[in-house]
């Protein structure tokens, strides 16, 4: 193919080369000829007599791709174009008229190749204002890459104007920079406007591919035609999309299994969408296919571009291809008689569709052979095997035998075209199993009415039951089950009921005046069989049962008053129309009955009491009243009704005290009464007040009691004086204080007894010793039960007292010394000392008057 290349000669046009590589224009060195207005002018090539076209043919990739190098070259080896500030044009008048204002240069983009190796800093252009020859201009860079972040990427020359890159630039980090140039004087003040500079950086192909996903999962249905689709594989590179650095394209490098063939999917380069190619799939074959997809950049030059890998897998979902097939034709089976929920046979399939999916999954049904509905089939979820189960009880007596046939689908129709299997329908032979029946009541329960109160001995019926087991001769018995009043017996053999007792309607074991009875039938078969049976005996009522009066208490005033009535009514335990309505009569005698009451009756079961006369005395009366029924005969009964006759106040009510009157007692009584109970909590009062000031005095005044009056020292307790007389014989001599000590100073050193004499000599005045610890008491106690156990002679233990040892003396001598006639002078005036509880010794032997 021919090709017009638009040519910029490299001095001062570097921007225009670059553009040209951008659009993939090929650069070549050629004859200048005379073409039309080059595009590069555009782009800043202001000298068209620079520009050179020529013709020639489109070279390979292989020679553009050098080409770009060699161009790229010569970019960074040229001498960099300098841009000039635009000038200010002004409006001014002439002779010939207005002058035309030239337009301001259009400053063209600068483009920097990413990636370059330098060397930097590298300069790009140069900046330069037409003032720089009249006066000293500085010149400056800022905007981002300049003095702002990121910054130091690009600096420029103060004094030159040169612009320079100091470092490789990545265009997926920044694809462009605006920078402004500013010039000013030595003093700082801005000598031409600022220009905008903007850079490309120039994309280069540095970025494989990469997919969003290293594995992928897609499926598609068996059977599926050739371009249905799969799934979708999506790659993205970060170079330029608008060049062949970041165009992508796809392509499937393998396929694993190759069956049925090696291609069976293919994929759209450009989109990344893979579809079948063939038909053939078939999931009981291959269920998965592992397919291996490449990414290529550059359009997928595979010289060039380069390149990424990601595994694709696609499932085979699967349709309902396969029939369910009965693994064979006819199935067998038995079940007993009378018997429900037991598997009678399992029936198996097979099916090579997905297991436990609905085009897997065996529904059975059983389409002959069992009209009245024997038998159903339920899948087992887990084998998928048909468990054929009897819901309903098979009689071996009317079928003996079952013909059944089933057929057998999956839950999900077969899919367009698949027709279903022969073997989906099988026969299945069902035996029927004899077992031994128990007998059966005709009719049970079994209701038969009677009158009650028939005599013992009464036949009422026959219940009877039948064997059901026709082909085996066998013998029924009866007994009985229940009979909660123990009223009836049955003839073991036939079945006969008869009374053991008069039927009584109105007995607790009746209800609703039925009374039920269970029986139980049972055969000599082996093993042995029984049943039950139930009879109702529906009890026809009889006037059997007086009425009894209601209510058997009730009190009235005693002075007859409107209000002052009692309202009488009648039970009976019968029923109609053998009860109301009710006479209620009285008697005649005793004759005071009907001389001081009446009965007037209100309706068919109530009548009114109330007084004949005007005034009745106080108390309880015991009124009697006959009763009787409407039965044929009618039943009459004498009841009594006990009513209390009480004074009323002035709403009619009894009143407490009548209440009390009532009982029997007079108002005299009820007042001595009361008079007694107010005398008796007034000497409780009484004696509750002496007592508490008797306290007061015995507390204010503890001493000052008159001795004769303290009868306190005059109380003597006395022991209990022996068991009896078998514990008389023992030697007194024991209790007795020995005169010799010899047996104690003999005896080994230990604890000795605490009713001894101490053997040692004792001071004539001995001092008393503190009351002792109460520990000490317990070991003082001890001691003495342990001298007392080991002391051969010591006396028995109901007899003996332990007392404890004082001294042998005091000042005062023993009182048992004294006497009247003692001869001996002494002194005892002491005694007045001792208190008032000796005063009496010392009136005796003090120095008292002589009586």
């Amino acid at each position: 193919m021919w090709s017009l290349v638009c040519m910029c000669h490299p001095c001062d046009c570097a921007a225009c080369v670059l553009v040209g590589m951008s659009r993939r224009i090929s650069i070549a060195a050629g004859n200048s000829g005379t073409m039309p207005a080059c595009a590069c002018v555009s782009a800043g090539c202001r000298d068209n007599n620079r520009i050179s076209w020529i013709t020639e043919i489109q070279p390979t990739y292989t020679e553009i791709h050098v080409g770009i190098k060699e161009m790229l070259s010569r970019v960074w080896d040229s001498q960099p174009k300098v841009i000039k500030f635009s000038r200010k044009h002004q409006r001014s008048s002439s002779a010939n008229g207005l002058r035309r204002q030239k337009r301001d240069w259009v400053i063209p983009p600068i483009n920097v190749p990413e990636n370059s190796r330098g060397p930097f800093p590298h300069m790009l252009v140069r900046i330069r204002s037409d003032q720089d020859k009249d006066v000293g201009i500085r010149y400056s860079i800022t905007g981002a890459g300049a003095d702002q972040p990121p910054s130091g990427i690009y600096n420029i020359d103060p004094i030159s104007g040169n612009m320079f890159v100091t470092q490789p630039l990545d265009r997926e980090e920044r694809a462009s920079f605006h920078l402004r140039a500013h010039a000013v004087d030595m003093n700082g003040n801005q000598v031409e406007n600022p220009i905008d500079l903007y850079i490309y950086v120039i994309d280069m192909n540095d970025n494989r591919p990469e997919f969003q996903n290293q594995l992928y999962n897609g499926s598609v249905a068996e059977g599926s035609k050739p371009g249905s689709s799969v799934m979708q594989v999506t790659a993205s590179d970060s170079d330029d999309s608008t060049t062949a650095n970041g165009m992508v394209r796809y392509r499937i490098l393998s396929q694993t299994p190759h069956s049925p063939i090696p291609n069976m999917f293919t994929i759209n380069s450009e989109t990344g969408d893979i579809v079948t190619v063939a038909a053939g799939l078939d999931r009981e074959k291959v269920s998965q296919y592992t397919i291996i997809v490449q990414a290529t950049d550059m359009e997928g030059n595979l010289n060039f571009g380069l390149s990424n890998t990601a595994t694709a897998l696609i499932s085979i979902t699967d349709i309902n291809d396969n029939p369910p097939e009965l693994t064979v034709r006819t199935f067998s089976g038995e079940v007993p008689e009378n018997k429900v929920n037991v598997v009678v046979t399992n029936l198996t399939v097979v099916d090579r569709d997905q297991p436990h999916s609905p085009n897997w999954n065996a529904v059975y049904r059983i389409v002959s052979g069992d009209p009245s509905g024997h038998f159903t089939i339920r899948t087992n979820p887990i084998t998928n095997e048909g468990m054929l189960t009897v819901v309903k009880p098979v009689d071996f007596e009317m079928n003996r035998a079952f013909m059944l046939t089933v057929v057998v689908s999956n839950q999900a129709h077969l899919a367009s075209g698949i027709q279903s299997s022969l073997q989906s329908t099988a026969g299945v032979t069902i035996s029927v199993q004899d077992v031994n029946e128990p007998p059966i009541f005709p009719v049970s329960p079994k209701t038969i009415r009677f009158e009650e109160g028939v005599p013992a001995g009464t036949t009422l019926t026959v219940f009877s039951a039948q064997d059901p087991d026709h082909f085996i001769h066998q013998i029924v018995r009866y007994s009985k089950l229940s009979d909660p009043a123990n009223w009836l017996k049955i003839n073991r053999t036939n079945g006969e009921i008869t009374t053991m007792a008069l039927l009584d309607r109105e007995s607790m074991y009746v209800k609703n005046n039925v009374y039920e009875a269970t029986f139980l039938a049972f055969d000599n078969g082996s093993p042995q069989a029984s049943g039950t049976g139930t009879l109702q005996i529906y009890l026809i009522d009889v006037n059997d049962n007086a009425p009894v009066l209601i209510p058997r208490e009730a009190q009235v005033c005693e002075r007859a008053r409107p209000n002052s009535r009692i309202n009488i009514t009648a039970s009976d335990a019968d029923a109609d129309p053998n009860v109301g309505p009710f006479v209620f009569e009285l008697p005649y005698f005793p004759a005071s009955v009907r001389r001081n009451w009446t009965i007037s009756r209100l309706n068919g079961d109530y009548a009114q009491l109330r007084l004949r006369i005007s005034y009745l005395e106080a108390g309880v009366y015991e009124i009697p009243i006959i009763v009787s029924d409407s039965g044929n005969p009618p039943l009459s009964n004498r009841s009594v009704i006990r009513v209390k006759v009480c004074p009323c106040d002035d709403n009619g009510d009894c009143s407490a005290t009548g209440a009390v009157a009532a009982t029997g007692l007079g108002t005299g009584a009820i007042i001595a009464i009361l008079i007694c109970i107010i005398m008796l909590l007034s000497m409780v009062l009484l004696f509750v007040v002496w007592m508490k000031r008797r306290e007061k005095e015995r507390q204010a005044k503890p001493l000052l009691i008159d001795p004769e009056d303290d009868v306190r020292d005059n109380i003597l307790k006395y022991d209990e004086e022996g068991g009896g007389e078998e514990d008389q014989d023992y030697d007194l001599s024991q209790l007795q204080q020995p005169e010799s000590l010899d047996h104690i100073i003999n005896k080994p050193a230990g604890v000795r007894r605490v009713d001894e004499r101490p053997v040692i000599a004792e001071s004539q005045y001995p001092i008393r010793p503190s009351l002792p610890h109460p520990g000490d008491i317990g070991d003082f106690i001890n001691d003495g039960l342990r001298a007392a156990d080991n002391d051969p002679t010591a006396p028995p233990y109901d007899s003996l007292l332990v007392f404890d040892y004082e001294g042998s003396g005091s000042t005062a001598g023993s009182v048992s010394s004294l006497n009247s006639i003692s001869s001996g002078e002494q002194d005892y005036d002491y005694l007045n000392d001792w208190g008032p509880r000796f005063k009496k010794l010392a009136d005796l032997y003090g120095g008292g008057d002589d009586d």
